[in-house]
């Protein structure tokens, strides 16, 4: 999978990242709502939506982990509302 030098939250599709709870996923589709589609690399390998604001960390085009992700204001939004059902 691709890697990137800079975040861009429109544009994911390729990258490796870093989920919330440690799991490592691929991302295939575009991250331009509040869910995006990834292959997910946890108990098993499987591919389905997570949530954008759930992402934590991406690979840089060297091979470290970046943490300085920016999410949109509708993903900010998404994630106000489930911290506040307890999700």
């Amino acid at each position: 999978m691709k890697t990137a030098d800079l975040w861009d939250a429109k544009n994911k599709k390729g990258y490796r990242v870093m989920q919330r709870n440690g799991w490592e996923a691929d991302v295939l589709g575009s991250a331009r709502g509040t869910t995006t589609v990834c292959r997910v690399y946890g108990f098993e390998t499987e591919c389905g939506s997570i949530y954008t604001h759930d992402i934590v960390a991406y690979k840089d085009a060297d091979g470290n982990w970046r943490q300085d992700v920016e999410y949109t204001p509708s993903q900010l939004k998404c994630k106000k509302m489930n911290d506040a059902m307890g999700w």
